[in-house]
């Protein structure tokens, strides 16, 4: 059977008894896991000694979680089970580490795919491992704030316009793109002060390529316009967006949180909630200015092309 690990940490400003509660606790899991998230007509079911948990949802799948060990505070083992969309069995653990007045949270899996998927190996791995990523950021604001600010609603299918945009085209580490993303705006918005062009609607964002096994991704940032430049500045690029019908999944919270629209848009199209298209790129169009919008307010609504 092909296996696969998975190791994700992150810093938590509280201390290790605190974090591990919370971890232990499988009623806390709705507020922060990566999957339950995207599926809000999941049921769950808690067993009376609080050492297993069960779901069901027409995107999650089907299956159970228990506790197979338990070393509070410093560690908790767990069992996964997965019924359905494919029967599987994973190791999975946490590890909380006291440092400096925080606790080290390291998230870990060790699993197995049906030996028909061994093309998924790297895939799965990556996958995952972008989850964890997302459910230990959503534990660390659930432990330090008290909530979680990532919202996410499922308006369905739009028949989105055509439109024009200048933009800047982009690949790097998806680990960066925080940081790429706001200066590739930043210089957009210099060239439009200069221009004295006034863009059509909300500035958006294409992605073209996005691999987690590699940590790489290809995207543009646009503004939109009824008409475009003839001719796109130096450093820049012009087109147009095509019309389509996309599949619509709108977040609201901080930007470092839209990875959960993203991962709930994808797993909507596994699920097939929609048909996705692999036509056009998926696009993500930003509904508040992050300039006079406080954090948690900020609505971002991913676009992903439906056949």
């Amino acid at each position: 059977m092909p296996t696969f690990e998975v190791c994700r940490s992150i810093r938590i400003e509280a201390p290790a008894p605190a974090v591990h509660a919370v971890v232990r606790d499988f009623r806390s899991w709705p507020k922060w896991s990566p999957w339950l998230i995207a599926d809000p007509h999941a049921t769950l079911a808690f067993s009376d000694d609080g050492r297993r948990y069960d779901w069901e949802g027409p995107v999650a799948g089907s299956g159970f979680l228990e506790i197979a060990g338990d070393q509070a505070p410093g560690s908790i083992d767990l069992l996964l089970t997965f019924l359905k969309p494919w029967k599987s069995t994973s190791s999975v653990g946490f590890q909380f580490a006291e440092v400096d007045g925080g606790t080290e949270v390291t998230w870990t899996m060790n699993g197995t795919l049906p030996w028909f998927m061994f093309w998924m190996k790297s895939m799965m791995a990556g996958n995952i491992g972008s989850d964890y990523d997302r459910g230990l950021s959503m534990l660390k604001a659930l432990i330090e704030t008290g909530e979680v600010p990532s919202k996410l609603e499922f308006p369905g299918i739009a028949e989105i316009p055509a439109t024009a945009y200048v933009g800047i085209n982009t690949e790097c580490p998806i680990s960066e793109i925080s940081g790429h993303m706001e200066q590739d705006f930043d210089r957009l918005h210099e060239w439009l002060a200069e221009s004295g062009l006034t863009p059509s609607s909300a500035p958006f964002s294409s992605v073209s390529s996005w691999s987690p096994a590699r940590d790489r991704c290809r995207y543009t940032v646009c503004l939109p316009f009824f008409e475009a430049p003839a001719e796109a500045p130096a450093g820049f690029v012009g087109g147009t967006r095509p019309a389509c019908r996309a599949y619509r999944v709108r977040h609201t919270g901080p930007y470092q949180h839209l990875g959960n629209a993203w991962a709930a848009g994808m797993m909507h199209a596994r699920s097939k909630v929609f048909d996705a298209s692999k036509r056009l790129a998926p696009f993500e169009i930003y509904e508040s200015d992050p300039e006079n919008t406080p954090e948690n307010e900020l609505v971002t609504v991913v676009h992903i092309p439906a056949k």
